[in-house]
């Protein structure tokens, strides 16, 4: 596929459009993005004949919408859209764009409210030119320790961020290292600002990851106590310098005490300590802090088997429920470990009324294959999402959660960890696209189904015949189900190297200090995390949620060992065992990848050969690591359990 950018933006290609009626654009009382929607507008419009109809963009009191959303009106001679933010016509635009991408006569009106206000990508891009946990080339801001100046691929990006509602990110890494302490100071606040420019066009806010030490780091200051004034002058001073410079900047992202970061528990104080100095602040400019919610004792021994890095976010956060300032928002992972193929949702949801938060996905796949292998993730993203926390009765979802309590739309929302780089097609694996584009949709629109995301994104991207669609669409639902079948069962987690977290290494943690462990032996696996004889996570849930995973019985199966060690032999209601199933799994899951190769030919004359070569290269490691994890995993727990697979498959006895 060509387009009329230098770079394959997929979704926003305009060949996939059927057609363009509007000949004419007037924009009214949205200063600050006009001249971004007239090249759009002009943009979308070139390749197509000139219409007959007019394109109105204006912002005006429309009170059924809210937040950022917008209403488009379509009749005879006029689309009007309308929102009551200037941020809303953006949206509503892409919308008409999206519309004609699915359909050559699509039915344009609509009223589009986000559920989320807060909708948010965070870069772990480092000054160096490298990113952190990135799959898909260097770094699209940095290279040598210096800015880049790409201002048409920054463009770009920003236009691809917003066509799916993104509204808000972040450009650095939230393990800030030394130099990039410096953002936040008169030597790189300028160059920040040219980035910020370019996002805002766009409608999205520009926020910093910051280093809490950074009194101590960049002006000497002997201390990064919350409580030392000097400290608090420190930052307050940063904030002006830095709104003088970006009167519309966002605010910072903070990792603090996790990990072997900096952080107030150095100087004996909270979190909410730490947090409400850096509100304080930025309060005066109406600037925002993401506190991240990951801190646990990263120095396990893992001889003690009732400390439970599963519990630790819970345990430093809900006591403290109601400490925070309004301008503070706790980042809380969608799980208590670290973005797993599959474990609990976080406690925490359900248990705030009296903090803003976000939840936190990671569109990277960090432990999903690193966008080596097919893995959508929207599936995994809504059900943590549709997750019932039972915090007002039945029927209290993560999601209602988010945008309930407290009663502060403005601060609460989701966020992830974004999954591209310099590579053309942004993400490293084509496939990958669909885990940026349907994270952008679900988090606008989570009543969005995986499937209706999955086929928006393949009707936006390829020409492809029903037959070519369908088995795309296959590729990608089955995907999630694929990849944990071959890697680690029934949620344990982890088994994959240390460090890259790459392929498989069943012990790779199971003696070190991270807290991540299966505790294998000859007659089971699983971690005991009940209250009756195990580490007591289960407690952390409401009742309902309590008593369900507390029980053997009625702990969903694909969550038995995160929750529960179990004996081999422990029948599942498939009437499998424990040992059937894991040895059924990885062969089912190794060969639905072979399947996939053969799914991927049939679509070579339909598909580009630039997409259609990098999935195929990428289904060949994909191939090659999944014949890895089916073999060692297999031959593991044949060698600790001594039982032989029902159906004699080969085993590396």
């Amino acid at each position: 596929m060509t387009t009329k950018l230098d770079f394959d933006l997929s979704w926003l290609a305009p060949e996939t459009l059927k057609a363009w009626p509007f000949g004419e654009l007037k924009t009214e009382n949205a200063a600050h993005l006009k001249e971004t929607l007239v090249k759009e507008f002009d943009y979308y419009s070139e390749p197509f004949p000139e219409g007959d109809k007019a394109l109105r963009l204006i912002v005006e009191d429309t009170p059924e919408v809210t937040l950022d959303g917008y209403k488009v009106l379509e009749d005879k001679d006029t689309v009007k859209v309308t929102a009551n933010q200037p941020e809303g016509l953006i949206y509503g635009f892409f919308h008409i764009v999206r519309s004609y991408q699915q359909s050559e006569q699509p039915e344009l009106s609509t009223l589009s409210n986000p559920k989320n206000k807060i909708r948010m990508i965070n870069h772990w891009d480092n000054f160096d030119g490298s990113v952190e946990r990135g799959y898909a080339g260097k770094s699209l801001f940095f290279v040598n320790n210096e800015f880049r100046l790409q201002d048409e691929r920054f463009n770009q990006y920003a236009k691809m961020l917003s066509s799916v509602g993104i509204n808000a990110l972040t450009i650095n890494n939230v393990n800030v290292h030394q130099k990039e302490s410096y953002f936040i100071t008169d030597s790189y606040i300028r160059e920040v600002k040219h980035l910020a420019e370019i996002f805002r066009s766009y409608g999205l806010t520009l926020f910093l990851s910051v280093n809490y030490a950074a009194p101590i780091e960049v002006d000497w200051v002997d201390s990064a106590d919350p409580l030392d004034d000097k400290v608090r002058e420190f930052w307050k001073n940063t904030a002006e310098l830095i709104y003088e410079h970006i009167p519309y900047f966002g605010g910072f992202v903070v990792k603090a005490d996790s990990e072997n970061r900096p952080g107030p528990f150095t100087y004996g104080r909270t979190h909410a300590d730490g947090a409400n100095m850096l509100g304080e602040a930025l309060k005066p400019f109406g600037g925002t802090v993401f506190w991240r919610a990951f801190v646990y004792d990263n120095h396990q021994d893992w001889r003690d088997k009732k400390t439970d890095r599963a519990r630790a976010a819970y345990d430093h956060y809900a006591p403290m429920d109601g400490d925070f300032a309004d301008n503070v928002v706790l980042q809380i992972k969608n799980g208590p470990m670290d973005f797993q193929v599959r474990e609990a949702v976080s406690p925490l949801f359900g248990s705030l009324r009296k903090t803003n938060q976000v939840l936190e996905f990671q569109i990277a796949q960090e432990y999903t294959g690193q966008q080596k292998h097919i893995c959508y993730l929207i599936p995994m993203w809504k059900e943590v999402l549709d997750f019932d926390t039972y915090a007002d009765g039945p029927d209290t979802t993560v999601q209602d959660m988010l945008v309930k309590y407290p009663e502060n739309p403005e601060r609460n929302g989701i966020t992830a960890v974004v999954n591209t780089g310099m590579d053309e097609n942004w993400t490293g694996h084509k496939l990958a696209q669909a885990n940026l584009y349907g994270y952008g949709r679900l988090i606008w629109d989570p009543s969005l189904s995986a499937e209706e995301i999955a086929k928006e994104w393949i009707q936006a991207t390829y020409s492809l015949s029903d037959k070519g669609r369908e088995t795309l669409l296959d590729m990608l639902m089955t995907s999630w189900d694929t990849y944990e079948k071959y890697t680690s069962p029934l949620g344990i987690g982890w088994m994959v190297q240390p460090n890259h977290h790459y392929g498989p290494n069943i012990d790779g943690y199971e003696y070190d200090m991270w807290g991540t462990y299966h505790y294998s032996d000859r007659d089971g696996l699983g971690v005991d995390r009940t209250v009756a004889t195990g580490t007591g996570y289960t407690r952390q849930y409401h009742g309902e949620n309590y008593e369900m995973y507390e029980n053997v019985e009625s702990t969903p199966e694909e969550l038995l060992l995160f929750f529960h060690h179990m004996p081999y032999s422990h029948e599942l209601k498939t009437g499998k065992t424990i040992i059937q199933h894991i040895y059924d799994t990885h062969f089912e899951g190794f060969d639905k990848v072979l399947e996939y190769q053969k799914q991927w030919e049939s679509l070579e004359k339909e598909v580009d050969d630039a997409s259609y070569q990098n999935v195929k290269e990428r289904l060949e490691e994909q191939h090659r690591c999944a014949r890895e994890w089916r073999d060692q995993v297999n031959t593991y727990y044949y060698r600790k359990s001594g039982v032989d697979d029902a159906k004699g498959r080969k085993i590396y006895k």
